[in-house]
């Protein structure tokens, strides 16, 4: 690829002509906040010569969020407030934008202000290069261990190793994508989404662009411990049927195991020792709990599976919008 991308069947040079970029911004309870990250942005963007959009989409704010955005649109024509039903998650908010935006390249970035807008040119760069996506992976290794850091580091090698799609440790939904890799993510209509893990699988060219995450401007971080829970599950049984190869290898064990077992009773009475043969009651009732278990974790993996196929198959969509303020 040159130094320019494919969109809608025109090669675009961006080193030399005039491009569009949407900036996806999912925002929750940022009251106080998003005004400060809009003006940091523009800071950045109003320096640069392409012609820059902004996608507010609101995942259900039940505070003044959507009054702040609504006035920030008044005083900046290129602001698009985009307003989900209610809650419908993070990677669901980042997938509305995305399918609301037409522009040559598009770039998710969080409205906490831990995304920092300042690496907007550099991602723009490295897409004039010839890169199709430009991920940004974040580098804390300088900072304490903690239980969301350690479990985040476990989460990663597990779903490389258990998936075939490899997932880039530190990953953040903060990237640059070019139009052709945002029509890639549009045809994948799935209901459980793991932008990270499909963003890999489509295989586009892509480039890994390090940074600092900095601290949020104000409030709390509104991913709980349930929502990254169920983000890892999401990714685990979208990505993976290693859980169900488990069940069958845990099968075969104790299969093996059994048959040792038949051959040993069987030995005692090829040798005529058959009274050395002692009641086993505990031996059983360990194997009993053990086979039970076993099948009960093997159920419930089927279960998981076939709860997300149900969804699947349902056909719902992924968010609905309650209202959209249109560029003037």
């Amino acid at each position: 690829m040159g130094p320019g991308f494919e969109a809608g069947g025109k090669i675009l040079l961006m080193s030399t002509k005039k491009i569009t970029v949407d900036l996806v911004i999912p925002i929750f309870n940022e009251e106080g906040v998003v005004e400060h990250i809009h003006k940091r942005i523009c800071n950045v963007v109003d320096s640069l010569v392409d012609d820059f959009h902004f996608i507010y989409v609101d995942d259900g704010s039940r505070d003044g969020t959507v009054e702040t955005i609504r006035k920030i649109a008044e005083s900046d024509p290129r602001v698009t407030l985009l307003r989900l039903s209610r809650n419908f998650g993070h990677q669901a908010a980042l997938t509305a934008g995305m399918e609301a935006s037409n522009a040559d390249v598009v770039i998710t970035l969080d409205g906490d202000g831990q995304h920092p807008p300042e690496m907007i040119p550099q991602m723009l760069d490295l897409i004039a290069q010839g890169y199709d996506i430009v991920q940004t992976q974040r580098m804390d290794a300088a900072q304490p261990v903690s239980f969301k850091k350690w479990t985040s580091g476990f989460f990663y090698r597990l779903i490389n190793i258990i998936s075939g799609t490899s997932v880039l440790q530190g990953a953040a939904d903060f990237r640059a994508l070019t139009r052709p890799a945002v029509n890639a993510l549009k045809s994948m209509p799935e209901y459980h989404r793991f932008l990270r893990g499909m963003v890999s699988w489509i295989g586009y060219s892509m480039v890994i662009l390090p940074y600092k995450p900095e601290e949020r401007i104000s409030g709390v971080s509104k991913y709980s411990l349930s929502k990254m829970v169920s983000l890892a599950m999401d990714a685990i049984f979208s990505f993976s049927l290693m859980p169900l190869y488990l069940g069958l290898s845990l099968g075969g064990i104790l299969f093996c195991l059994a048959a040792a077992e038949m051959i040993y009773v069987l030995s005692f009475w090829v040798t005529g020792r058959t009274s050395n043969l002692a009641p086993g009651w505990s031996s059983l009732m360990f194997v009993i709990l053990i086979v039970g278990g076993i099948l009960m974790a093997l159920l419930g993996f089927i279960g998981v599976y076939v709860g997300y196929i149900f969804q699947e198959v349902k056909h719902r969509p992924v968010y609905l919008v309650r209202g959209e303020k249109k560029d003037e």
